[in-house]
């Protein structure tokens, strides 16, 4: 099987990764999209249909607010266990 070009984001994932990206600093929208794609060595790519609902289809500039903090503590426990958890059913393989 060969690999694919790019990965589907599980339902949440972008959340967690724009709350993720937003913590270095504020930046415009479109810019968290080229920021996750440049770390993930160009596995991820966040295209605009996905991007802007996201982000409320707002073209400004985004930062995390204290409740977006807590959020992010939040999804990313929650992606760790899930993580966590889909680890050691494929290490049953």
């Amino acid at each position: 099987m060969s690999q694919p070009s790019r990965i589907d984001l599980l339902q949440g994932t972008l959340d967690l990764l724009i709350l993720r990206t937003l913590q270095t600093g504020p930046m415009h929208g479109w810019s968290v999209s080229e920021r996750i794609q440049q770390i993930s060595r160009e596995v991820l790519q966040v295209n605009q249909g996905s991007l802007y609902p996201t982000l409320h289809r707002q073209a400004r500039f985004y930062s995390l607010t204290a409740q977006g903090r807590i959020q992010l503590e939040l999804e990313a426990e929650n992606w760790a266990r899930l993580s966590d958890a889909i680890g050691r059913v494929l290490k049953l393989a």
